[in-house]
């Protein structure tokens, strides 16, 4: 009896060693997948996650699973991912949600809204908060599964071609401005922009925009803004802590086996410490060298800051108030905010603030 067991298990094994193995088992082992990217592949802190979503993967599975990634523009427009995924004429995508505010406000609170959570608060709230399962809801109805995939931190508040003075400045001001922040803008005066990052220079350089936000230091600095818009505005309110986020098909992720599940989930955690990494360890340096090559940084005025804050609290009110899935998702989001501002305000603030003060 145990003989002939024996002999069975050997001759399993001679046939998966001879290549005849299930079809099923060859279709799981070798994969190749494409990702379309909303970002042009110059900006390797913010186009580089996917690539080192891409890589790890390919690592985990011994180059069996494989991942090409593509620039905005490549495969599809940049604002054309959320389409692109949803229809399965590819099978990834890595982008800002709040670009596709147009669909759905809603979008925008997988990335960030203005005065909404910092780095540290966004992820809180998507891996230990309802983040995550909210959203899972939401995108089911784009046929998308998501997974938190990036963050840039607390923004810059753009490059102006005139100096901000106060609240009146914004009037009539036509800025490049992504998602929910234009809606604000718009509110507070000013006439947004939604322009691809790869033509933001252009549309300064040729007036016309007044102003354009996009990043921090390090991003806009390759994108060469300080050249024909001296002036350096902080902080980017409508950007307290933006995640970006990686979409997949919802039928190619149910088609993965429950290891390739487990490693595209893995591979996107890994990305989205890496590029928060990036841009803490990149951004300071950038900033020395925009204000030596003679950028000028400015804090934007108070009634900026407040009419903007009252603005926004105003459109959230009123969408709350008209579309189910935002008022279902921003409830939760702005309790766990109200809960991260006052622990936030003693330990990390109090740190934050005193260090900031010291010369090392």
């Amino acid at each position: 009896m145990e003989r002939r067991s024996f002999i069975q298990r050997a001759g399993i094994a001679g046939v998966l060693a001879a290549g005849a193995a299930p079809a099923v088992v060859h279709a799981q082992a070798n994969i190749r997948w494409r990702l379309a990217s909303s970002f042009p592949k110059s900006l390797d802190t913010i186009y580089g996650a996917a690539e080192v979503m891409a890589k790890q993967v390919s690592d985990m599975t011994g180059g069996k699973f494989q991942i090409s990634v593509h620039a905005g523009g490549e495969l599809m427009p940049p604002f054309g991912v959320v389409d692109g995924v949803q229809n399965g004429t590819v099978e990834m995508a890595h982008t800002a949600p709040y670009y596709f505010f147009g669909k759905d406000p809603t979008f925008a609170m997988d990335c960030a809204i203005p005065f909404g959570l910092n780095s540290r608060q966004m992820t809180a709230w998507m891996y230990e908060g309802n983040g995550m399962k909210l959203f899972r809801e939401f995108y089911a109805g784009y046929n998308i599964h998501n997974f938190p995939m990036g963050n840039t931190g607390a923004q810059m508040g753009g490059w102006y071609r005139k100096e901000i003075k106060s609240l009146a400045d914004i009037k009539g001001l036509k800025m490049r401005i992504g998602g929910f922040g234009g809606k604000v803008l718009e509110r507070i005066g000013g006439v947004p922009q939604n322009i691809p990052g790869g033509e933001i220079y252009q549309a300064l350089e040729k007036g016309t925009i007044d102003a354009s936000e996009w990043v921090g230091p390090y991003d806009d600095q390759k994108l060469g803004l300080n050249k024909v818009a001296p002036n350096y505005y902080y902080p980017g309110w409508w950007e307290g802590g933006p995640q970006l986020s990686l979409y997949i098909n919802t039928k190619a992720f149910a088609g993965l086996s429950a290891e390739y599940k487990a490693i595209v989930e893995n591979a996107a955690a890994h990305a989205h410490t890496v590029m928060q990494a990036r841009y803490d360890a990149r951004n300071p340096a950038a900033l020395k060298q925009l204000v030596g090559a003679g950028t000028k940084l400015f804090r934007f005025p108070k009634d900026v800051m407040d009419g903007a804050f009252k603005a926004a609290m105003e459109v959230y009110g009123e969408l709350s108030g008209s579309n189910p899935a935002w008022k279902k998702i921003y409830a939760d989001y702005n309790d766990f905010r109200r809960d991260q501002n006052l622990m936030f305000r003693f330990a990390e603030a109090g740190f934050d603030d005193f260090m900031q003060q010291q010369k090392l």
